[in-house]
């Protein structure tokens, strides 16, 4: 590589790796741990590009950006940040840095895209520019690549006049991602609209849904429900738009390209509605971001009124190694019931255990075999409820409380299964009428007329 790098960062072991790294790479290093002095260095005309952190001792790395512009227009802006949020990557993209990039860095992926920087020139900064710290509750947190890329993705898409498609699993966050393209995009003060299958019941439902969005948003909730009618509704209201239509946001947590094939999905929907297709990881794919979102859930609780509440370390090691099915949306739940219900400011790994114990397993209940026993699905359980303890023993009291979590859902779907006849659903459990309805007062068990199976 040959060119001057200008790097502004309050850290010294950074400035140190970086200037190293780079000098040894054939470039030329300037670093400092001020804004004011890059900003003087640029204005002399030194550095064919600059690195820059954003949370800076004199200033922000982000709000100098159009600075240097201003001073050296055309220059390349690399930005650097702790700060592992999709609204710190948005912020970057809409101040036109050329790049931006998570600590902690890998550091031969940032000498290859800073050689491909000595060799651009970036676009002058889009004007218009809002403030953005009114979303910093979205738990789109994380610092893992998975989700950095995911963040890049997003600033690169929010502005272009594409469809997007926003596949994964339920709770990962896609309807978070649709939003967060909304209103970081230039349709931020027009409507956001999201639909459901439900509101696809006819033509006169989708104008509507046009009237509504105006020239905003239209977000259509897991198109893969919509039956062949709505589907076909669908493809007719995207041929058909014209100008100052809303922008159209579809999501779905089944594999649509999978359904092409068996024709429950018309092929000629799923390319219209994946102009871009932001496909959002479930939690076990970015674990290294499981412990920053719990932190960052107990901090909004915090801002909500809740009392402040710690993790020890091994109810965080807990924390790190559970599946999490439900994903982020799961994840935010439980640590929400645990600081409403622990009593203590610390949050234990006993208190962990029993919050988990009730959360559903992973996994099939069916085997290579056929339908597994009752039992040996109890068993998997109560492991899988000693393994969170890490080697340590659960609260006492294991007994009654796991019986307790037994008799509830039995009681809940039996009374299901009869319609909500007592009588019935008594003799079924073989047990006196009396003592299930004492069982159903003392749980607080709704009983209602539901539908019946026998």
């Amino acid at each position: 590589m040959d060119g001057t790098i200008l790097i502004a960062d309050d850290d010294r072991t950074i400035r140190t790796v970086l200037t190293q790294a780079l000098t040894r790479a054939g470039c030329k290093v300037h670093a400092t741990s001020s804004l004011v002095t890059l900003l003087r260095w640029v204005e002399e005309g030194k550095g064919d590009l600059v690195i820059t952190d954003v949370v800076m001792p004199d200033g922000n790395g982000l709000k100098t950006l159009p600075k240097i512009t201003e001073l050296r227009p055309g220059l390349p802006v690399m930005v650097i940040s702790a700060q592992n949020n999709i609204v710190t990557a948005i912020q970057a993209a809409e101040a036109e840095a050329y790049d931006y990039l998570p600590k902690p860095f890998d550091l031969p992926d940032l000498m290859k895209r800073v050689s491909r920087a000595l060799g651009v020139k970036r676009r002058a900064p889009a004007t218009g520019g809002v403030d953005r710290g009114a979303v910093d509750d979205l738990p789109m947190v994380g610092q893992t690549p998975v989700m950095q890329d995911l963040y890049r993705l997003v600033a690169r898409v929010m502005n272009a006049d594409l469809t997007v498609l926003i596949t994964g699993e339920s709770g990962t966050g896609k309807s978070l991602i649709a939003r967060a393209l909304h209103d970081f995009s230039d349709r931020r003060d027009m409507p956001f609209v999201v639909a459901g299958a439900v509101d696809l019941a006819g033509a006169d439902e989708l104008s509507r849904l046009l009237a509504r969005a105006q020239g905003g948003t239209l977000m259509f909730e897991e198109v893969g429900d919509l039956n062949a009618q709505s589907q076909g509704m669908l493809v007719h209201l995207l041929d058909g738009l014209g100008d100052n239509a809303p922008r159209i946001m579809a999501s779905s947590q089944v594999d649509l390209g999978g359904w092409l094939s068996s024709g429950e999905f018309r092929s000629d929907l799923f390319y219209r509605l994946g102009g871009v297709t932001i496909q959002v990881p479930a939690l076990r794919d970015r674990v290294d971001d499981i412990a920053l979102l719990a932190e960052h859930f107990l901090v909004r609780a915090v801002r909500d009124g809740l009392s402040p509440h710690r993790f020890t370390p091994d109810a965080m090691d807990m924390i790190r190694n559970f599946t999490w099915p439900g994903n982020v949306r799961q994840l935010e739940n439980t640590v929400r019931r645990l600081v409403v219900t622990c009593g203590e400011e610390e949050i234990s790994g006993g208190d962990i255990g029993a919050a988990l114990s009730s959360q559903p397993a992973t996994g099939s209940i069916h085997g290579d075999g056929g339908e597994e026993k009752l039992s040996a699905c109890v068993e998997k359980g109560l492991r899988r409820y000693f393994d969170l303890h890490g080697g340590v023993l659960p609260p006492a009291g294991l007994y009654a409380r796991i019986l307790h979590e037994i008799e509830v859902p039995l009681l809940e779907v039996a009374l299901e299964a009869t319609g909500g006849n007592q009588a019935k659903c008594a003799d079924l459990l073989g047990i006196n009428r009396n003592t299930l309805r004492k069982k159903v007062n003392e749980l607080d068990i709704r009983v209602t007329r539901r539908r019946k199976l026998m």
